[in-house]
């Protein structure tokens, strides 16, 4: 739906610009081609219902965004830990922003509860993630940014339609092309819906005649409520629990089970942190150790998936889930995280892999891919060490080979 993690750009002068193309390898494309690119995309445009005003208008001073196509080349391998995923974007100043939003809203949230089924903390909780409520929202006009993708040729098939999408939503009258602020990639408004996410989903809230994501907070927070309901989100129901896992914990037999109804995860000897029962024992949930068997655990339910249909990542869904919880009053999670942990990158994961391979365990070779055989050997590994064999690879577990 979003972004690939799209983040601030301020826009340099083209002349700026193109020093910084220069210096870093980059080629600017010629403002002859941009015009080429305009002009051969009015057809398709035109076929998608756009009238040429908005097109005209929406290109009025449009030059490729060279910062756009420079963020394509230097997108950082993903080094952190679900913990500081987490604790980096769920704060108490955040979890006390979105508790004044959850006031200053309620009337809209309860109304978007009462349509879509969805609980009031959990669009607040993907509000703040996705911009701080609303605080930053991303500094590109998104028609030129996804011009400048589509023109250069990345992932040219998927921005292409994107484009011509935005484009028809300022067509339709939504919102002005100027105004149609976003993400380097295209994610717009206070949810950040990229623009197809917005046609399918996107709703006239307060009935003003526009689905305007940008300036109304209850069109952006209906559409959001629309998406995850559109997701098969069930109402009333939570994203997953912090739980306990018992000593002897049988992590094969777990690992076997995949998913399945609390009462077989209960016939385990997990239990919920906060010592209640489960309100419903026939519901299907997944194990989830983000930092192994000594930190934090979770079983999750099916609205965590439905939450990752916004953003394909367990760290997020946890993210949004606690954050959620915070704002009705939940606190931190019960069992700390590990201590002394981080992230490997690939060469680091290569290194535990030939480290495991000297010490007897079959991983294949080292390509830095973890893998079933990896995972094996890590658990065979842990076994021979009485450690908890949870099969979970981490800097602690490299640490720990490397002595």
């Amino acid at each position: 739906m979003n972004r690939s993690g799209a983040s601030s750009l301020i826009r340099y002068t083209m002349a700026a610009a193109m020093a910084a193309l220069v210096s870093a390898g980059g080629v600017m494309p010629a403002l002859a081609n941009s015009a080429d690119f305009v002009r051969n995309l009015w057809p398709e445009a035109q076929r998608a219902g756009v009238s040429r005003q908005a097109f005209d208008a929406s290109f009025a001073s449009y030059s490729p965004i060279p910062q756009v196509m420079e963020l394509t080349r230097k997108q950082p391998e993903f080094t952190q830990t679900v913990q500081q995923y987490v604790d980096r974007r769920v704060t108490a100043a955040q979890a006390s922003k979105g508790q004044a939003m959850r006031a200053e809203w309620a009337q809209t949230l309860a109304g978007a509860q009462q349509r879509w089924g969805v609980q009031p903390e959990i669009v607040l909780a993907i509000w703040g993630m996705e911009t701080n409520f609303g605080g930053f929202m991303g500094g590109n006009n998104t028609i030129h940014a996804l011009a400048t993708l589509t023109e250069n040729g990345y992932r040219e098939s998927f921005f292409r339609k994107e484009l011509v999408t935005a484009l028809r939503i300022v067509s339709d009258g939504h919102i002005a092309p100027g105004s149609m602020v976003g993400s380097w990639a295209g994610a717009m408004g206070h949810t950040q819906f990229m623009p197809s996410s917005f046609m399918s989903y996107a709703v006239d809230y307060n009935g003003d005649g526009k689905k305007d994501i940008w300036n109304s907070v209850p069109d952006a927070l209906g559409s959001t409520a629309n998406y995850l309901k559109s997701f098969n989100w069930r109402p009333g129901e939570t994203w997953g629990y912090e739980i306990k896992l018992p000593n002897g914990f049988n992590f094969a037999a777990a690992r076997g089970m995949e998913r399945a109804p609390l009462s077989q995860w209960q016939a385990m000897g997990i239990t919920r942190v906060s010592g209640r029962p489960f309100p419903r024992a026939t519901d299907i949930a997944r194990l989830y150790m983000p930092a192994g068997a000594t930190g934090p655990a979770f079983l999750l339910l099916p609205n965590f998936d439905v939450i990752k249909r916004y953003n394909n990542s367990d760290s997020y869904a946890l993210a949004v889930g606690h954050l959620a919880d915070r704002i009705i009053g939940g606190g931190s999670f019960a069992t700390p995280w590990p201590t002394g942990d981080y992230a490997l990158s690939k060469a680091q994961r290569g290194e535990l892999q030939a480290l495991l391979g000297r010490a007897g365990y079959d991983v294949g070779t080292p390509d830095g891919v973890i893998g079933p055989k990896t995972r094996a050997g890590v658990i065979a590994f842990q076994q021979s060490r009485g450690l908890p064999a949870d099969g979970h690879v981490s800097g602690l577990l490299l640490d720990r080979l490397k002595r």
